[in-house]
């Protein structure tokens, strides 16, 4: 299974930090073949928020087809200009089996178009906005994350971690989530 986790200037770092540990511990624990990866628009090192730089694995030139495409959170007003990042995107999570969301990545997901008419969550500020911004989509309040078809959104931060586990629990299995918080000393919150 190939999880790509997508990141960019100012993400949030646990958006992407939180499942990518929960991913690498769940293949760990179960010693399978998971391939988890950071994927960025360039080869170039990405400034995450707090000046946190992270070497992406994959770029959008060399990035191999995905399993799991997540995007993460932050500060995503930039890429939601980018027509480029929307077109990967859309094209990308148009062709992989299942896709998520961390905080306001739901609004990269929905500038693609591929989230309307489906229920999303986000980090609890900025639900009005998304909903404000994307009026086809159904935005869904007081969860940790929701589940529409292929699609799964998080609310914020370590909200993800929650939603990671419980993709873990589908790919895997219930006692192969548990097992994994455990390693983590992690409490996971179910919905």
């Amino acid at each position: 299974m190939n999880i790509g986790i997508y990141i960019y200037d100012d993400a949030e770092v646990l958006d992407f930090s939180g499942p990518f540990e929960v991913f690498s511990t769940a293949k760990r624990l179960a010693n399978n073949d998971w391939q988890v990866s950071l994927i960025a628009e360039s080869d170039s090192p990405v400034l995450a928020r707090g000046g946190y730089s992270v070497n992406p694995h994959y770029s959008f030139a060399d990035c191999p087809s995905l399993d799991l495409l997540v995007v993460v959170g932050g500060d995503h007003t930039r890429e939601l200009e980018k027509a480029e990042v929307i077109t990967w995107l859309k094209h990308t999570a148009t062709n992989t089996k299942r896709v998520a969301s961390v905080c306001t990545g739901a609004f990269l997901l929905a500038k693609t178009g591929l989230l309307n008419g489906k229920n999303v969550t986000t980090h609890w500020q900025d639900q009005p906005e998304l909903a404000a911004t994307f009026s086809k989509l159904n935005v869904i309040a007081d969860t940790r994350w929701v589940t529409d078809g292929k699609f799964t959104s998080s609310g914020g931060i370590s909200a993800g971690i929650d939603m990671s586990l419980a993709l873990v629990a589908e790919f895997i299995s219930y006692e192969h989530a548990l097992l994994t918080a455990k390693q983590m000393e992690y409490k996971w919150q179910t919905l």
